[in-house]
């Protein structure tokens, strides 16, 4: 497989890096402000969710799991509609539609007393599917040459969002309450509206084509995209599932102080991460800086298998794993947007979005068995550096 683009928008002079325009970097930072907080408000459940629907009428492990994870079932299913509907109605209002239904299950959640209604909250916040619909608008608004960089400030507001979640759920619980979080959400909704409707500049105009079709996304320059994602939320998946067992275990830190390792390693993956992003950017061949990442993510991991004993050396491979990672993130839906012609763009990056749960979801049930296993943390982390060896050898070099 060769992810390089198809030709359906240029690909930039390799020595060009021009400079963000003013209405790009308006477009820009709206729109990473509104994926950041409703993803800050994601983040803010997970530490405390699982606990909260303990304490609701009728809440049983099975339902207590499915509240847990209704958000993420409805996200997978309406991706796809969604980046079709944005290619059909307009960005715009599919991603206020999104934000509404957010808002609503805020609500809902805020007022939950017992677990159906909960669950009930978990699946309208999840059919908010806007994730493809928002990276599609950036796409839109934002020139080929920049939009590497472009996502990769989304990236980097996702990862903030996450570092802030670890330091203010633990502090906000005890205070408010989970319910205050839902209402926290709720108005985070409300804000994202608000910079959607008064900040965000309006899209250039499409030409009028045929509604998208699956089938017009699932083309052979795009699958690539699919399914490196697919791969990437495999292996954060599966990491992170064994990341506070050997942060908890091995080297005996609380979970309540595992925090400062995570902001620790994610504030030195900035750095080698920059690079990797001008280097893309400069490259007449970025398929094969791509290729140097996927290579780092799986060296990082095969570290980690045999490290994660050893505080400094974890600390390296966490290191290497994000800087990998950070750029990855941005790398994938940048690339798949220069590939996407503008008429199914949103279509493709539904698409995308939905292969980025699927990943998410199976690392998540494979790791725990692996972990089960006489493996425990070394199969883990092992299986984490073999996905993306295979990844790597399925991405062609480019030709010379």
């Amino acid at each position: 497989m060769d992810p390089d683009p198809s030709g359906a928008e240029p690909i930039p002079d390799a020595d060009a890096r021009p400079r963000l325009e003013p209405r790009e970097r308006r477009a820009l930072w709206a729109l990473s402000a509104i994926y950041a907080a409703r993803m800050l408000g994601l983040f803010l459940l997970l530490p405390v969710l699982s606990l909260h629907t303990q304490r609701l009428a009728g809440s049983t492990p099975l339902l207590a799991g499915l509240a847990f994870g209704a958000y993420a079932l409805t996200q997978t299913v309406l991706q796809m509609p969604f980046g079709a509907w944005s290619d059909r109605f307009g960005r715009r209002p599919v991603i206020l539609a999104g934000l509404v239904l957010y808002a609503a299950g805020s609500i809902v959640g805020a007022l939950a007393t017992d677990i159906g209604m909960l669950i009930v909250a978990g699946l309208v916040q999840g059919a908010g599917a806007i994730s493809g619909p928002v990276t599609a608008l950036l796409a839109d608004l934002t020139r080929p040459a920049v939009r590497t960089r472009a996502m990769a400030i989304i990236g980097a507001s996702i990862g903030g969002s996450f570092v802030v979640s670890l330091l203010a759920a633990p502090l906000l619980e005890p205070r408010i309450g989970v319910r205050g979080i839902f209402w926290i959400l709720a108005l985070l909704a409300a804000l994202c509206m608000l910079l959607l409707v008064l900040v965000v500049p309006a899209a250039p105009a499409r030409p009028a084509s045929a509604p998208a079709t699956l089938r017009s996304a699932f083309v052979p320059a795009l699958v690539p995209y699919y399914l490196g994602i697919l791969a990437l939320n495999f292996v954060l998946r599966a990491t992170f599932f064994g990341l506070p067992l050997a942060l908890g275990g091995a080297l005996a830190i609380p979970v309540g102080e595992q925090w400062k390792t995570y902001l620790l390693v994610f504030a030195l993956s900035v750095p080698p991460t920059v690079p990797l992003i001008l280097l893309t950017e400069r490259s007449a061949r970025p398929v094969d800086v791509m290729r140097f990442g996927i290579a780092l993510l799986m060296i990082a991991l095969g570290w980690l298998a045999f490290a994660y004993s050893s505080y400094a050396l974890l600390c390296v491979a966490l290191t290497g794993f994000f800087a990998a990672f950070n750029y990855l993130e941005a790398r994938l839906p940048a690339g798949l947007s220069l590939a996407a012609p503008a008429e199914i763009r949103g279509t493709a990056l539904g698409l995308f979005a939905t292969a980025q749960y699927l990943g998410a979801a199976a690392g998540g049930i494979v790791a725990g068995p692996l972990y089960g296993s006489s493996m425990g943390l070394v199969g883990v982390f092992g299986m984490g550096s073999l996905v993306a060896l295979a990844w790597l050898l399925a991405v062609r070099p480019a030709r010379r």
